[in-house]
């Protein structure tokens, strides 16, 4: 049966709907707002798969062309594979939803959330987040608890729930805020250097919205939702588990605080053989899969009780402590900006190359078409954690990991009139252990410098952690470790300039994460910030001088609109032969922008002067040089200006008389004129007599 229910959320109402469409899946749900709708669906395997050893949960977002009433490009005409925003999105579903399935829990989970409609006002992967989570309620499928998720926008230091897309280009803080009815669980976003406060203020801001959306699909689950699927209890065997840490616990106590990472892994995977070959002889090798969760409890438990009793680290730094910190620029001849950014065992090289407009990234989806002159790219390749894979194309994490860092570091761009490069930057992660991300942000703020483009200020990041036993028995970590990340209870990315916060991702696994956590943690997270720019500025802090002479020549040319045509020629006969005699790229935007591009041989200078001379205006009285093009009888055309033809008649070649115009002039010749009149009708009147020395200064010229 159908059943729906709302709420009015910002300007209009937020509509849940379920019982009408795909009603074999085990949980969907119809979410409306306003023109945007979605189609959120959630199902789950037969039967489980008792040997997973993690949550077995796909999560997909997918936008159709029809959404809004277009058809896709290309020669199939249909959709391909997940665009970048697709699988941002669904990254954006899965983080806040994933801790919230039972641990246990093993049987094949896939949520699907579709883009049915777009009014291309307001976004639809908010729709898809809140869809999600209400699919699951109503399904059979267990959770732990609901998710509410909200966007707020800053705007003339007002919070807006729920931005349009022009709001939220105007805006100087966009953020995805994603909880439960008590905490906040994930954060998302991008400023333009807003402090701590306003930040806070943005996730305060967000809460009453989210409890009330999880309030609507609560009312919606009661009224509709399935009985849930019982999950069996995983027995323990404490017999086991205090044989394993008899065998183990000394040894990981030492482990666990060997200084390096692999040293420290080789340590405790050392310490595990030894315990695992023990095991096996006591309690036989069905024994084994529950071992290796009972040693990484122990791990969790030594490592956690040393930071919060101790304040002690597994590499031995104080909670606060950002590890050392080793910085190269310019590495290599041939590219056009380069650093190298090492901070502990995590390193990043980030390349920087200057393109030209024809090099900008063209995209279509449902919200339009567009062009992106900034782009950020991510690698993690498998050698920088010491293994193999098979597949090395960018996964959804790399995409995640690339984005946020492009975000951070997008504000701090120059803009187009300034610097009309297209610029990319791609990091590559050579070694890591934690923050791989953040690096990339320091990294890529140092290449942009090596390659000259004037940033408004250079950005740095640093990742945040948390040990968390209760409101009074805490501890946040600075620049945490890829383990500390693993066992610890929040990762909580922060990115920005000296002067506020640029870009930042949160992701919590527990409740009960209260305010002053989080300020907390911003607080330590810019005094690292500070120290990480400090150590960036002492090697460069300014662009260099001059970009590389390997990077593309570019000359920017304002022309008015009715001089386009000019430019062009007819059936671009003008801009052609301009870009055959220069060698150059010339790109002629509708406002009268004319961007000149020249590579290797290529003369932008020459194609900026000629461009001028085509819509300069000709002045009476003002001296020329040209090429003759024609000769007649009476006289020689001479070509003043691109497109633009004067006549010399024959008495106006000589003081003297001529008899021939080719006594004096033939097609071909470069000659000097000036003009003398321009005639009712616009033809060119010239003299080159005017421009000669006068042999009889009485005579009339």
């Amino acid at each position: 049966m159908e059943e729906k229910t709302k709420l009015t959320l910002g300007d209009a109402a937020l509509i849940f709907e379920t019982g009408k469409i795909a009603k074999q899946a085990n949980g969907a749900a119809l979410v409306r707002y306003e023109g945007s709708v979605v189609l959120a669906t959630a199902c789950a395997s037969k039967s489980e798969n008792s040997s997973l050893d993690y949550l077995p949960l796909t999560v997909n977002y997918v936008e159709k062309f029809y959404a809004a009433g277009k058809i896709p490009g290309g020669f199939f005409k249909r959709e391909g594979r997940p665009q970048e925003k697709e699988i941002l999105v669904s990254r954006l579903i899965d983080r806040p939803l994933r801790p919230l399935f039972p641990k246990n829990f093993r049987r094949e989970l896939q949520i699907i959330a579709t883009t049915m409609s777009t009014d291309q006002i307001n976004p639809p992967d908010i729709l898809a987040m809140n869809g999600a989570s209400l699919a699951v309620g109503l399904s059979d499928i267990p959770l732990k608890k609901l998710v509410g998720a909200v966007r707020v926008g800053m705007l003339d230091d007002s919070y807006v729930v729920n931005p349009t897309y022009s709001q939220m280009e105007e805006a100087s803080l966009e953020i995805v805020v994603a909880g439960t009815d008590e905490d906040i669980i994930m954060v998302e976003g991008g400023a333009q250097e807003v402090t701590e406060e306003e930040l806070l203020g943005a996730i305060s801001f967000a809460e009453p919205y989210i409890r009330e959306i999880i309030e609507a699909q609560q009312e919606l689950i009661n009224r509709a939702g399935k009985t849930k699927m019982e999950v069996s209890e995983e027995s323990v065997d404490e017999k086991l588990v205090a044989a394993v840490r008899d065998h183990a616990y000394a040894q990981y106590s030492e482990a666990c605080f060997v200084p390096t990472k692999l040293a420290r892994q080789n340590a405790l995977d050392s310490a595990g053989e030894q315990t695992l070959e023990k095991i096996n002889e006591q309690f036989g090798e069905e024994s084994l899969p529950q071992v290796y969760e009972i040693l990484e409890s122990i791990e969790k438990e030594i490592v956690r009780k040393s930071i919060i009793d101790e304040g002690r680290r597994s590499d031995g730094r104080g909670l606060k402590d950002i590890r050392p910190i080793d910085i190269e620029v310019t590495l290599f001849q041939r590219t056009h900006g380069s650093a190298l950014f090492t901070r502990g065992e995590t390193q990043s090289i980030a390349i920087t190359s200057l393109g030209t407009v024809s090099d900008e990234q063209r995209y279509d989806n449902i919200e339009g078409e567009g062009t992106k002159a900034f782009m950020l790219h991510y690698n993690f390749p498998p050698f920088c954690v010491g293994e193999t894979a098979g597949r090395l194309g960018p996964g959804r994490r790399e995409i995640g990991h690339g984005h946020l860092a492009e975000r951070s570091i997008k504000s701090m761009i120059p803009e187009k009139e300034d610097f009309p490069y297209t610029i990319r930057v791609v990091s590559e992660i050579t070694e890591s252990n934690g923050s791989s991300s953040m690096a990339s942000i320091c990294a890529g703020s140092l290449s942009l410098l090596s390659a000259g483009v004037p940033l408004r200020d250079s950005v740095a990041g640093v990742a945040m952690g948390l040990v968390f036993e209760s409101a009074d028995r805490y501890a946040v970590l600075s620049d945490i470790l890829g383990s500390e990340d693993h066992l610890g209870d929040m990762d909580f990315k922060v990115a920005g300039t000296r002067k506020g916060i640029t870009g930042f991702q949160m992701d919590v696994k527990i409740s009960g994460i209260s305010k002053e956590i989080m300020r907390e943690a911003l607080e330590q997270a810019r005094e690292g910030r500070l120290h990480i720019l400090d150590k960036m500025a002492e090697v460069i802090e300014k662009p260099v001088d001059s970009i590389s002479r390997y990077a593309p020549k570019i000359l920017i040319l304002k022309v008015p609109q009715e001089k386009i045509g000019t430019i062009i020629g007819p059936s671009g006969k003008m801009i052609r032969s301009i870009i055959e005699e220069t060698g150059t790229n010339i790109n002629v935007e509708d406002d009268g922008t004319v961007t000149i591009s020249a590579t290797g041989e290529g003369d932008a200078e020459r194609a900026y002067d000629t461009i001028q001379s085509l819509i300069a205006e000709i002045e009476v009285g003002k001296a020329y040089e040209g090429e003759v093009k024609r000769i007649m009888d009476f006289g020689a055309f001479v070509e003043i200006q691109p497109g633009k033809e004067g006549l010399v008649h024959i008495s106006k070649l000589e003081h003297h008389r001529v008899n021939k115009v080719t006594d004096v002039l033939n097609v071909g010749d470069r000659v000097k004129v000036k003009v003398t009149e321009i005639d009712a009708l616009g033809r060119i009147n010239l003299s080159r007599k005017a421009l000669l020395p006068n042999p009889h200064p009485q005579s009339r010229s």
